[in-house]
């Protein structure tokens, strides 16, 4: 079973979500601001990291650029989850690390797909 490490504020979000994941299967791990999810990708070990962009404490692009520093993080896949899909975003998301983007609301086949690709990637 694959663990995923869901970093997201918006309780509503983060509870639809969980909810839809574990019923895929997997074993959903939360951190709510950028910092938790930092010290969690540490802690937890996650095969997968979902990272909402808009967060208290430290904002999903530097908790990405962190994870994607620390050699023992780094090899971790994120997946960017916005709501603001500005022009930009996903280059800006990408150049922080990101491996993959996906907006909100969540389309939850797409995103499958994203995170099915991510955790299959060599």
């Amino acid at each position: 079973m694959s663990k995923i490490l869901l970093v997201e504020d918006n309780e509503m979000n983060r509870d639809m979500l969980l909810r839809r994941l574990e019923r895929k299967g997997f074993e959903v791990v939360i951190a709510v601001d950028g910092q938790a999810g930092v010290n969690m990708a540490a802690s937890e070990s996650p095969d997968l990291i979902l990272m909402d962009l808009s967060l208290p404490v430290i904002d999903g692009w530097e908790a990405t650029r962190l994870i994607k520093a620390d050699p023992a993080t780094q090899s971790i896949p994120v997946i960017a989850l916005t709501a603001h899909a500005m022009a930009g975003d996903e280059q800006k998301a990408l150049e922080a690390g990101c491996d993959d983007y996906d907006t909100k609301p969540i389309d939850l086949p797409r995103l499958l797909g994203k995170i099915n690709a991510q955790l299959t990637r060599e």
